[in-house]
């Protein structure tokens, strides 16, 4: 790879003298070297016809599997370090397609299993997971993304550590788990359906682990 040199120094005296061609090139890789040494990569995981990235911080995946079906859902495992929002990121992998082959087409049904390790130091006594088509924006009843929102009596609703379940489709898609608790260093298993029927290649999942208060 060329670097080129600071503004206005001459390529052409670089020729003149070896020791300075030594001493230019040292000055110019050194500011470069801390920035990659500490540069962290994009963490993307791929699984079914979505991949799966903690780019936007707060967490970390350490794995996903699946494609999307009942018998083989997509199941994403990862690590909470603190008892703040996070936000996962979706991405579609493979052509749109509504209700086509789950694994080779984005058919907007994806059953997901999301396990999660509490390592926050506190124990969780809710979860909540929220939809967003667009960054830090609800996603409103009309946009097609939601926890199976036409499904008025849902037996996909699960998780090892709660036993109740509250949803909000207005003006929040939002999945919330009650009634239980996730103690530190433990994992948290969640089911649910996400449906999208106008399916979009980026979309977001919010998860909010709450803390007891007062």
């Amino acid at each position: 790879m060329r670097i080129p040199g600071p503004p206005g120094f001459s390529s052409t005296r670089l020729f003149s003298t070896p020791g300075r061609i030594c001493r230019a090139a040292l000055l110019a890789l050194s500011p470069l070297a801390p920035v990659y040494a500490h540069a962290d990569p994009q963490k993307v995981w791929a699984a079914g016809a979505y991949s799966f990235s903690d780019e936007l911080g707060g967490f970390r995946i350490t794995g996903a599997s699946g494609i999307g079906t009942k018998e083989n859902p997509l199941v994403i495992t990862e690590e909470l370090n603190s008892a703040t929002p996070v936000t996962m990121t979706i991405r579609t992998t493979k052509p749109i397609q509504p209700f086509g082959s789950a694994g080779e087409f984005a058919n907007g049904l994806m059953y997901m299993r999301i396990d999660v390790l509490n390592n926050s130091g506190q124990a969780w006594v809710e979860f909540q997971f929220e939809l967003q088509e667009v960054l830090d924006q609800p996603s409103v009843f009309g946009d097609g993304l939601s926890f199976d929102q036409r499904n008025k009596t849902p037996d996909n609703i699960w998780s090892s550590g709660f036993s109740d379940f509250d949803r909000e489709f207005e003006p929040y898609d939002r999945l919330l788990f009650r009634n239980g608790k996730i103690d530190a260093l433990k994992t948290a298993n969640f089911d649910f359906l996400i449906t999208d029927y106008t399916p979009r290649w980026t979309f977001y999942l919010v998860q909010d682990p709450r803390i007891p208060t007062g």
